[in-house]
């Protein structure tokens, strides 16, 4: 069996994975043709998938645009969820936690709780046709003038935890608006016992993921740049905090310059968990980034095997 072959056979678990940037593009193109708007299937892709020029992670989030557009109602946000886990489960990803953000999707007019129990709805439904489980983590985002719609956000987790979701998260431009700013969430997270992680380290610096470990964060999402701070790097490595990297991701909004640094916070014991973040966005899967990780690093298939415990380990 070749290396490819075992990647395939393994089976995996997926922590940090976005919905909206996970969209097939022919189901994209289908809802388009519903609206009397087809396109070419060319035109969609290079709507939904980031180009080899991409600039920043500003850059890269205009890819959700027309995904957001799209996902507006209960029949969408199920299809897509069922689909997302429908592909997970053929890659044998036995185990994903699925995020995005319910505020996002009110602007035809649904509630909360029709957004929330449309991807529960979406899920279940995999869960029951595929060897699959999982959850979804609800995104805050960070923003001008959110708060409400953040404290929304963590009242609807609160409703549904241990019902399909296990978590919140703050998601956005994180170079525009930094993590030092929401500690409002995770105190009222904290206070309702509700599991987060935090996006940090990806297009902001190691101050960032500072402010997500003051805050309680058990996991960050990306977190690659605390590589600029060997004593952050301790801190995480003391405190066993997981970091969700996203290696395609992470190269292509340029989060780090030079070498990826992967490998090196591997070594030092630091725990970290191989994702895709956005399958279509950055035109991946989660066998992809494991051949990824093989072909550009000294990193063998055991530590895979490694990473993906650490994954298991470190579920919502």
């Amino acid at each position: 069996m070749d290396i490819k072959e075992k990647i395939h056979e393994m089976k995996k678990t997926i922590l940090h994975l976005h919905l909206d940037g996970s969209l097939r593009p022919n189901t994209v193109q289908s809802w388009l043709c519903s609206e009397g708007a087809c396109g070419v299937a060319s035109v969609i892709k290079e709507k939904l998938m980031v180009s080899k020029d991409c600039q920043d992670l500003n850059q890269y989030l205009e890819k959700f645009d027309l995904p957001i557009r799209l996902l507006q109602t209960e029949e969408h946000i199920k299809q897509a969820t069922f689909e997302l886990y429908e592909d997970l489960a053929k890659q044998n990803v036995n185990y994903a936690e699925v995020r995005f953000a319910p505020s996002l999707h009110l602007n035809k007019g649904l509630s909360y709780s029709q957004i929330v129990e449309s991807a529960i709805s979406g899920l279940v439904e995999a869960k029951n046709k595929y060897p699959i489980n999982g959850n979804l983590i609800l995104c805050c985002m960070r923003g001008n003038d959110n708060t409400e719609q953040n404290l929304e956000t963590i009242k609807i987790a609160k409703q549904y935890l241990g019902k399909g979701v296990c978590a919140i998260d703050l998601a956005g431009a994180e170079g525009l608006f930094p993590t030092k700013n929401f500690e409002y969430i995770f105190e009222l997270a904290h206070k309702l016992n509700i599991p987060f992680t935090i996006h940090a380290g990806e297009s902001d610096g190691p101050e960032s993921i500072k402010s997500a470990l003051k805050f309680g964060a058990k996991r960050i999402g990306h977190g690659i740049r605390c590589i600029e701070n060997k004593k952050l790097m301790e801190e995480l490595k003391s405190k066993k905090i997981l970091l969700e990297i996203c290696p395609t991701s992470n190269l292509q909004t340029q989060a780090v310059t030079g070498k990826y640094p992967l490998e090196e916070i591997y070594n030092s014991g630091i725990l970290v968990s191989i994702n895709t973040d956005n399958n279509t966005v950055s035109n991946t899967d989660i066998e992809q980034e494991y051949n990824l990780v093989l072909e550009n690093t000294n990193l063998t298939f055991d530590d895979l095997i490694k990473m993906n415990k650490n994954a298991e380990e470190a579920i919502f």
